[in-house]
Protein backbone atom coordinates (compact mmCIF):
# COMPACT_ATOMS: atom_id res chain seq x y z
CA UNK A 1 0.00 0.00 0.00
CA UNK A 2 1.50 3.43 -1.45
CA UNK A 3 2.03 5.67 2.18
CA UNK A 4 3.56 9.11 2.50
CA UNK A 5 4.52 11.92 4.64
CA UNK A 6 2.67 15.43 3.58
CA UNK A 7 5.01 18.53 5.09
CA UNK A 8 4.52 22.41 5.25
CA UNK A 9 6.84 24.98 6.20
CA UNK A 10 5.31 26.67 9.15
CA UNK A 11 6.28 29.67 11.97
CA UNK A 12 7.65 31.50 9.06
CA UNK A 13 6.39 34.73 10.56
CA UNK A 14 7.03 37.09 13.60
CA UNK A 15 5.15 38.12 16.87
CA UNK A 16 3.10 35.37 18.56
CA UNK A 17 0.09 35.73 16.43
CA UNK A 18 1.02 36.01 13.33
CA UNK A 19 0.64 32.47 11.90
CA UNK A 20 -0.98 33.10 8.61
CA UNK A 21 -2.92 29.57 7.96
CA UNK A 22 -0.63 27.66 9.94
CA UNK A 23 -3.40 26.25 11.95
CA UNK A 24 -6.06 25.39 9.26
CA UNK A 25 -2.87 23.87 7.36
CA UNK A 26 -2.39 21.37 10.75
CA UNK A 27 -5.18 20.02 9.92
CA UNK A 28 -4.31 18.48 6.28
CA UNK A 29 -0.65 17.61 7.15
CA UNK A 30 1.33 14.88 8.59
CA UNK A 31 4.92 16.87 9.84
CA UNK A 32 5.65 20.32 10.12
CA UNK A 33 8.83 22.41 9.53
CA UNK A 34 9.14 25.06 11.66
CA UNK A 35 11.25 27.98 11.46
CA UNK A 36 14.47 28.30 13.87
CA UNK A 37 14.51 32.06 14.10
CA UNK A 38 17.20 33.25 11.43
CA UNK A 39 15.05 33.13 7.68
CA UNK A 40 12.09 33.74 9.85
CA UNK A 41 10.00 33.03 13.54
CA UNK A 42 10.78 34.00 16.95
CA UNK A 43 10.47 32.46 20.46
CA UNK A 44 7.32 32.92 20.69
CA UNK A 45 5.59 31.53 17.32
CA UNK A 46 8.24 28.69 17.87
CA UNK A 47 6.75 27.91 20.83
CA UNK A 48 3.18 28.32 19.64
CA UNK A 49 3.70 26.48 16.77
CA UNK A 50 5.19 23.82 18.37
CA UNK A 51 2.38 23.59 20.59
CA UNK A 52 -0.45 23.73 17.71
CA UNK A 53 1.20 20.72 15.87
CA UNK A 54 1.13 19.00 18.80
CA UNK A 55 -2.62 18.97 19.40
CA UNK A 56 -3.19 17.88 15.61
CA UNK A 57 -0.75 14.78 16.42
CA UNK A 58 1.76 16.69 13.41
CA UNK A 59 5.27 15.40 13.35
CA UNK A 60 7.83 18.22 14.02
CA UNK A 61 10.87 19.11 12.37
CA UNK A 62 13.70 21.93 12.35
CA UNK A 63 13.56 24.33 9.54
CA UNK A 64 16.86 26.24 9.78
CA UNK A 65 18.17 28.57 7.00
CA UNK A 66 20.54 31.37 6.32
CA UNK A 67 20.62 34.37 8.83
CA UNK A 68 19.21 36.69 6.54
CA UNK A 69 15.24 37.96 7.47
CA UNK A 70 15.55 40.50 4.51
CA UNK A 71 16.09 37.75 1.71
CA UNK A 72 13.51 35.47 3.83
CA UNK A 73 16.66 32.91 3.47
CA UNK A 74 16.04 32.37 -0.51
CA UNK A 75 19.66 34.14 -0.93
CA UNK A 76 23.42 32.13 -1.59
CA UNK A 77 25.01 33.03 0.78
CA UNK A 78 28.53 31.64 0.88
CA UNK A 79 29.39 30.30 4.13
CA UNK A 80 32.16 27.30 4.85
CA UNK A 81 31.18 23.80 5.88
CA UNK A 82 32.02 24.88 9.44
CA UNK A 83 29.88 28.02 9.58
CA UNK A 84 26.97 25.49 8.23
CA UNK A 85 27.78 23.31 10.44
CA UNK A 86 27.33 25.66 13.54
CA UNK A 87 24.40 27.46 12.37
CA UNK A 88 22.60 24.20 11.64
CA UNK A 89 22.96 22.67 15.13
CA UNK A 90 21.92 26.38 16.93
CA UNK A 91 18.58 26.45 15.09
CA UNK A 92 17.91 22.49 16.02
CA UNK A 93 18.65 23.68 19.34
CA UNK A 94 17.03 26.20 19.70
CA UNK A 95 13.56 24.17 18.30
CA UNK A 96 14.28 21.22 20.23
CA UNK A 97 14.08 23.33 23.71
CA UNK A 98 11.12 24.02 22.56
CA UNK A 99 9.89 20.57 21.74
CA UNK A 100 11.14 19.07 24.88
CA UNK A 101 9.43 21.78 27.56
CA UNK A 102 6.02 20.50 25.85
CA UNK A 103 6.71 16.81 26.45
CA UNK A 104 7.50 15.31 22.82
CA UNK A 105 10.45 14.20 20.53
CA UNK A 106 11.31 16.14 17.24
CA UNK A 107 10.96 14.09 14.13
CA UNK A 108 13.07 15.52 11.66
CA UNK A 109 15.60 18.31 9.64
CA UNK A 110 14.85 20.14 6.85
CA UNK A 111 16.58 22.91 5.88
CA UNK A 112 15.36 25.95 4.29
CA UNK A 113 15.56 27.59 1.22
CA UNK A 114 18.67 28.83 -0.17
CA UNK A 115 20.45 26.51 2.50
CA UNK A 116 18.36 23.68 1.09
CA UNK A 117 19.12 24.10 -2.83
CA UNK A 118 22.71 24.43 -1.91
CA UNK A 119 23.39 21.53 0.30
CA UNK A 120 21.47 19.64 -2.46
CA UNK A 121 24.45 20.37 -5.20
CA UNK A 122 27.34 21.09 -2.65
CA UNK A 123 28.62 17.50 -0.69
CA UNK A 124 30.58 19.75 1.28
CA UNK A 125 27.66 21.88 2.67
CA UNK A 126 25.49 18.41 2.68
CA UNK A 127 28.18 16.99 5.08
CA UNK A 128 28.27 19.54 7.28
CA UNK A 129 24.36 19.72 7.56
CA UNK A 130 23.98 16.03 8.08
CA UNK A 131 26.84 15.67 10.77
CA UNK A 132 25.04 18.30 12.59
CA UNK A 133 21.85 16.80 12.43
CA UNK A 134 23.95 13.68 13.47
CA UNK A 135 25.52 14.81 16.22
CA UNK A 136 22.39 17.07 17.79
CA UNK A 137 20.33 13.24 17.78
CA UNK A 138 21.31 10.71 15.22
CA UNK A 139 17.43 9.60 15.76
CA UNK A 140 16.64 12.52 13.72
CA UNK A 141 15.18 12.27 9.38
CA UNK A 142 17.13 13.88 7.54
CA UNK A 143 14.77 15.53 4.87
CA UNK A 144 16.10 16.80 1.36
CA UNK A 145 15.57 17.07 -2.16
CA UNK A 146 15.03 13.35 -4.30
CA UNK A 147 18.15 12.08 -5.02
CA UNK A 148 20.27 14.91 -4.05
CA UNK A 149 23.86 15.36 -2.49
CA UNK A 150 21.84 15.91 1.14
CA UNK A 151 19.95 12.29 0.77
CA UNK A 152 23.91 10.82 0.36
CA UNK A 153 25.32 12.89 3.00
CA UNK A 154 22.60 11.48 5.73
CA UNK A 155 22.95 7.91 4.05
CA UNK A 156 26.84 8.18 4.65
CA UNK A 157 26.11 9.39 8.29
CA UNK A 158 23.72 6.83 8.95
CA UNK A 159 20.62 9.16 9.29
CA UNK A 160 17.43 8.06 8.50
CA UNK A 161 16.62 10.29 5.08
CA UNK A 162 13.35 11.33 3.30
CA UNK A 163 13.71 12.03 0.09
CA UNK A 164 11.58 15.30 -0.62
CA UNK A 165 9.83 15.95 -3.38
CA UNK A 166 7.27 19.51 -4.25
CA UNK A 167 3.75 19.99 -4.97
CA UNK A 168 4.27 23.77 -5.97
CA UNK A 169 7.48 23.54 -8.10
CA UNK A 170 8.70 22.86 -11.41
CA UNK A 171 11.58 20.83 -12.27
CA UNK A 172 14.84 20.71 -14.40
CA UNK A 173 15.97 17.75 -16.12
CA UNK A 174 18.59 16.92 -13.74
CA UNK A 175 16.08 16.73 -11.30
CA UNK A 176 16.57 19.79 -9.57
CA UNK A 177 13.94 22.61 -9.07
CA UNK A 178 13.77 25.02 -10.95
CA UNK A 179 14.86 28.26 -9.72
CA UNK A 180 12.29 31.28 -8.16
CA UNK A 181 14.11 33.53 -10.76
CA UNK A 182 12.41 31.71 -13.68
CA UNK A 183 9.40 32.85 -14.50
CA UNK A 184 7.65 29.15 -14.78
CA UNK A 185 9.69 28.14 -11.15
CA UNK A 186 5.90 27.67 -9.40
CA UNK A 187 2.82 25.33 -9.90
CA UNK A 188 -0.12 28.18 -8.94
CA UNK A 189 -2.82 25.70 -9.78
CA UNK A 190 -4.34 23.30 -7.33
CA UNK A 191 -5.52 20.34 -9.54
CA UNK A 192 -2.19 21.07 -11.24
CA UNK A 193 0.00 20.77 -8.44
CA UNK A 194 -2.31 17.46 -6.79
CA UNK A 195 -1.85 15.62 -10.08
CA UNK A 196 2.23 16.20 -10.07
CA UNK A 197 1.79 15.12 -6.13
CA UNK A 198 -0.17 11.83 -7.11
CA UNK A 199 2.14 11.04 -10.45
CA UNK A 200 5.52 11.60 -8.03
CA UNK A 201 3.99 9.22 -5.79
CA UNK A 202 2.23 6.20 -7.87
CA UNK A 203 5.27 6.35 -10.74
CA UNK A 204 8.22 7.98 -9.18
CA UNK A 205 8.27 10.13 -11.63
CA UNK A 206 7.94 13.82 -13.06
CA UNK A 207 7.39 15.91 -15.91
CA UNK A 208 10.48 18.81 -16.29
CA UNK A 209 9.62 22.13 -17.77
CA UNK A 210 11.23 20.70 -20.87
CA UNK A 211 8.90 17.97 -20.92
CA UNK A 212 11.31 14.72 -19.81
CA UNK A 213 10.44 12.03 -17.15
CA UNK A 214 12.77 12.68 -14.40
CA UNK A 215 13.05 9.71 -11.92
CA UNK A 216 12.95 10.66 -8.22
CA UNK A 217 11.75 9.05 -4.93
CA UNK A 218 8.79 10.42 -3.25
CA UNK A 219 9.05 9.65 0.66
CA UNK A 220 7.74 13.32 1.74
CA UNK A 221 5.81 15.65 -0.15
CA UNK A 222 6.58 19.61 0.63
CA UNK A 223 3.59 22.71 1.16
CA UNK A 224 4.69 25.80 1.21
CA UNK A 225 2.98 27.60 4.07
CA UNK A 226 3.93 31.00 2.73
CA UNK A 227 2.51 30.36 -0.60
CA UNK A 228 -0.70 31.88 -1.91
CA UNK A 229 -2.44 29.29 -2.34
CA UNK A 230 -1.08 27.13 0.45
CA UNK A 231 -4.66 26.14 2.48
CA UNK A 232 -6.23 25.29 -1.12
CA UNK A 233 -3.70 23.53 -1.92
CA UNK A 234 -3.20 21.59 0.97
CA UNK A 235 -7.28 20.59 0.87
CA UNK A 236 -6.97 19.34 -2.90
CA UNK A 237 -3.35 17.32 -2.41
CA UNK A 238 -5.44 16.21 0.50
CA UNK A 239 -8.56 15.43 -0.62
CA UNK A 240 -6.45 13.69 -4.30
CA UNK A 241 -4.37 11.63 -2.14
CA UNK A 242 -7.15 9.81 -0.39
CA UNK A 243 -9.50 9.38 -3.09
CA UNK A 244 -6.23 7.41 -4.86
CA UNK A 245 -6.26 5.08 -1.41
CA UNK A 246 -2.77 6.90 -1.05
CA UNK A 247 -2.36 6.34 3.18
CA UNK A 248 -0.51 10.09 4.43
CA UNK A 249 1.65 9.10 7.49
CA UNK A 250 4.18 10.61 9.45
CA UNK A 251 7.57 9.70 8.37
CA UNK A 252 8.81 6.79 10.77
CA UNK A 253 11.44 6.91 13.06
Amino acid sequence: MLRVDLNCDMGEGFGAYKLGNDKDLLDYVTSANIACGFHAGDPSIMKKTVHMALEKNVGIGAHPGFNDVTGFGRRNIAVTPEETYDLVVYQIGALHGFVRAAGAKMQHVKPHGALYNMAARDSSLADAIAKAVYDVDPDLVLYGLSGSELIHAGLKRGLKTASEVFSDRTYQNTGELTSRKEENALIREDDLAAAQVVRMIKEQKVKSVSGTDVDLQADTVCIHGDGANALSFAKKIHAALTAEKINLMKVSL
